[in-house]
């Protein structure tokens, strides 16, 4: 069938990345042969929203005590959330935990291969679905996370960075590049992923480093744009969420029932916000409430 210049010019620029991935690639245990599709799916959760340097030793621990799905089915959702530590957003925790106990129930402790059958298990979204299927298997899948959308908006479409909501449009562009061989859909997927997080990044991309620099539209046309984005700026201090977060470490470190209100690690929280993030933790099926009389709460 004959080809498109257009369609050349995305082979050539998706073969460029690929050829930079298999030089520049970084050795990430979950990367490595020997690592099982349960490994891969505990990375990918991890990794959401959480840099490889504090997700690598967490996920170290946490595969040699839970090497597989019935491992950690085994223990309590307790054990998973103490052990998630300050890996932060402790519900991804909770949710690996009910995946892997669907995963014994379901599937006899394996990992499905199928993204529609991976969509199906708890805390699984269409993201790490390809991920797994495309990492753990060897499948051909439109694997698209923020880092691929920025390389993709950048080099191919001129955008600076990704809007907010991925559209059916950008995913549609992003599967039409994805190689039909699926070893080479699946380092275009990680090699672009890489690209993203380490060359193409958000805020200072070092475009002199990038094999796609000679092809880049937003590079042709001047890389601008970044200095009128929104910078994302979290607030911290005094938040629900670092609240929220105080609360989980002082039931992480106890192993019994803590009565946090008036606890001396929390004395300086308002009462009502205590409270109300107490309520919070509870409804998220993170903490249980074991004495109501006493206000001991444990997870």
């Amino acid at each position: 069938m004959p080809t498109t210049p257009q369609a050349d010019r995305d082979a050539r620029m998706v073969g460029e990345v690929i050829d930079w991935f298999a030089t520049e690639a970084r050795d990430l245990p979950w990367r490595r042969s020997d690592c099982s599709p349960w490994g891969v799916l505990v990375s990918e959760v991890m990794l959401q929203q959480t840099p490889v340097v504090r997700v690598e030793p967490v996920w170290r621990e946490w595969m040699a005590r839970w090497p597989t799905p019935a491992a950690l089915a085994a223990d309590e959702q307790a054990d998973a959330v103490r052990a998630w530590g300050r890996l932060g957003y402790p519900r991804r925790a909770k949710r690996l935990w009910e995946c892997a106990v669907a995963l014994v129930e379901r599937h006899r402790g394996s990992v499905p291969a199928d993204e529609g059958t991976l969509l199906a298990l708890p805390g699984i979204g269409a993201y790490t679905a390809a991920a797994v299927a495309a990492f753990a298997y060897g499948r051909r899948a439109t694997v698209l996370d923020t880092n691929v959308r920025r390389v993709i908006g950048r080099a191919w479409e001129g955008r600076p960075l990704p809007a907010l909501h991925q559209t059916v449009g950008e995913r549609e562009h992003a599967s039409s590049l994805v190689p039909d061989d699926a070893s080479r859909a699946v380092a275009w997927a990680a090699g672009s992923m890489e690209l993203g997080a380490l060359v193409c990044t958000a805020r200072v991309p070092r475009c002199d480093e990038c094999p796609l620099a000679a092809d880049c539209r937003w590079l042709a046309e001047g890389a601008t744009g970044l200095e009128q984005a929104p910078r994302k700026v979290q607030p911290w201090h005094g938040t629900d969420r670092q609240v929220r977060g105080r609360i989980m470490a002082l039931l992480r470190a106890a192993h019994v029932p803590v009565t946090v209100t008036g606890h001396a690690s929390l004395e300086d929280v308002e009462p009502g916000q205590l409270d109300s993030c107490l309520e919070s933790l509870v409804e998220d099926g993170l903490v249980r409430l074991v004495d109501e009389e006493r206000g001991a709460y444990a997870l």
